[in-house]
């Protein structure tokens, strides 16, 4: 039986890779006259030249109705012994008056520079930033470019980024440097992450499990179940994060939880929730391999079930990014592969950690009851936030594609329902089961019947998040917020629920003027998984608090909010917003 359902779970988890690509959609509202707009890269194309006299000339190509701010271009030129001073010259620009910026000189068509560095220099990087708008009212975010100069020979080639502490920018794959400096930082950040993890509501019943099972065992049984189940949590995040990391390198932008953005696996995990909430309401029996609960545990096959147990645990925390989590992952991703995994390690210690010591720690069994019929009726107990978690899991699949996916999948769990009940060794009723199985895959395979009946879409006076929208509500002279979030991600609808969608935050949101957008991952968007990647982060939530001046950098809120946190930042956008008002 267990085989069978291994079977049904990856044969719904596999059409991922079959119609992943074409259930995700562009976040609803995406505002379809932007696609007029030129991509910044075409609007402004910039060549760099090394002369003999050892400076550097630039020009940019302007596009037909797009214009470059003077005074919006900086230059950093870097060696070996560290920043070397520039003698900048401009060309002359056009006079004009700017809905934001007030009297501005501004470049059409072409612009030129002329850097003279104060001293010899042979090796550099170079970043350039600049900004620039459209006529038709569509105003870039600044945009940095890096350069690696070689003076002795002339030669100027693209750079990357470097990686700055508390907000990496993007790095290509290729040229990742490993950080020895911040890594036992990150570690530690990671082991807190791991071990607050057990507390979200997917996962602690799976770990209430585990503890329960320690209550008939000998302490050599404990210790042995404990290391394995940890063995099983460290595992899987080291998997996932070679599965992350594999994909990254082969140009795939994802991040932590990416596989919930595949109404497949996220079918099959809800199909996994029923059926184990079938096993620990007494409907079907597992055994002690599959969960590992009861007398099973002293048994020789328990270990598979601990180690089973691991896994199982890391797969139901997917929705999830715990405080300390997103930093962590995000210096991850920005390092060699080696570091990488060895941060998810850390993830993984840390979330197997408190069972552990639980395990270890006497004192802490010894506030549990002794064993008797309370546990039967614990477990039992137990099996109704399973079925609640299938029940969420449903909705999600039914928000991802539309309500018809959510019928076929319910009625898909059904259909398993019936198998795992008929299932003995008759085989008449073997053969239902198998017949039943096969139905459930069938209907949980069955979407995008409906994909216009999705409601992902933003909600009251909330708006869809662009990249252009941003910048055009910036150059406005409007403070933007912008959620990252998800159906699938617990932490976002907690902090929906407990503060961003309560009366006073949305009052103040409109009080302060400040236009909050939200940025829908619920399914995957390349566009939303860049301005992750932007922020060195590979999982939601993320929350971005920008001011009204487009030169300013966002604030970036903690991933667990709170009502004073919110309402500081609003905060600091007004007071920034009444600076720029007033001529300051």
């Amino acid at each position: 039986m267990r085989a069978l359902l291994v079977i049904l779970l990856w044969t719904l988890a596999s059409t991922t890779l079959a119609q992943g690509g074409s259930d995700a959609s562009r976040s609803p509202g995406s505002d379809t006259a932007d696609s007029e707009f030129l991509p910044v890269t075409e609007a402004f194309q910039l060549e760099i030249e090394s002369l003999d006299s050892g400076d550097l000339r630039l020009h940019w190509t302007i596009a037909d109705a797009y214009y470059l701010y003077q005074h919006r271009f900086k230059f950093h030129l870097e060696d070996a012994a560290g920043s070397v001073e520039l003698a900048v010259q401009l060309s002359d620009g056009l006079a004009k008056s700017d809905e934001f910026f007030g009297d501005v000189v501004v470049y059409y068509r072409e612009a030129n520079a002329l850097l003279s560095p104060a001293r010899a220099v042979g090796q550099a990087s170079l970043r350039v930033t600049s900004q620039g708008c459209a006529d038709a009212g569509l105003c870039y975010p600044p945009r940095k470019q890096y350069f690696n100069v070689d003076f002795s020979t002339g030669s100027v080639t693209p750079g990357a980024p470097p990686t700055l502490k508390g907000g990496p920018e993007n790095t290509s794959q290729e040229q990742r440097t490993t950080d020895l400096n911040s890594l036992p930082y990150m570690l530690l950040l990671a082991f807190l992450g791991g071990a607050i993890l057990n507390l979200m509501p997917c996962v602690f019943p799976i770990l209430s499990l585990k503890v329960l099972s320690f209550a008939n065992s000998t302490d050599h049984d404990r210790h042995l179940h404990s290391w394995v189940y940890t063995l099983g949590v460290v595992v899987s995040f080291v998997l996932v994060a070679a599965v992350l990391i594999a994909l990254q390198h082969a140009g795939q932008a994802i991040g932590w939880g990416f596989q919930l953005q595949s109404p497949g696996f996220v079918i099959a995990l809800a199909y996994l929730f029923v059926a184990m909430g079938l096993s620990l309401s007494g409907l079907i029996d597992f055994g002690g391999n599959l969960m590992n609960v009861g007398s099973g545990l002293a048994s020789r096959g328990g270990t598979s079930g601990s180690f089973f147990t691991g896994v199982l645990a890391v797969l139901v925390a997917s929705p999830c990014t715990a405080p300390f989590m997103g930093t962590a992952l995000g210096f991850a991703m920005s390092q060699p592969p080696l570091v990488g995994l060895l941060v998810f390690a850390a993830l993984g210690a840390g979330m197997a950690a408190p069972l552990l010591l639980f395990s270890y720690s006497g004192a802490a069994r010894a506030l549990m009851p002794k064993p008797g019929a309370w546990m039967e009726t614990l477990k039992q107990f137990l099996a109704f936030p399973l079925y609640a978690t299938a029940i969420w899991l449903l909705w999600v699949a039914g928000r991802q594609t539309g309500i018809n996916t959510m019928a076929s999948a319910l009625t898909g769990a059904l259909m398993l329902a019936l198998a795992l009940w008929v299932w003995n060794r008759q085989l008449w009723r073997r053969s239902v089961a198998i017949a039943c199985i096969a139905a459930a895959v069938v209907l949980g395979s069955m979407r995008g019947l409906d994909p216009d009946n999705a409601t992902s879409g933003p909600i009251g006076d909330k708006v869809a998040w662009s990249d252009h929208g941003v910048a055009t509500l910036r150059s406005d002279g409007k403070p933007v917020f912008v959620d990252v979030t998800a159906d699938w991600c617990i932490t976002c609808k907690a902090n929906e629920a407990t503060v961003l969608f309560t009366d006073e935050i949305t009052q103040a949101f409109a009080d302060s003027g400040v236009v909050y957008m939200i940025a829908d991952w619920t399914n995957y968007d390349p566009e939303i998984a860049a301005l992750l990647e932007r922020y060195g982060r590979t999982g939601i939530p993320l929350y971005l608090m920008y001011p009204a001046d487009p030169a300013a950098e966002p604030l970036i809120l903690p991933q667990l909010l709170t009502r004073n946190t919110v309402l500081d930042a609003i905060a600091a956008v007004s007071v920034e917003e009444r600076k720029i008002a007033a001529g300051f």
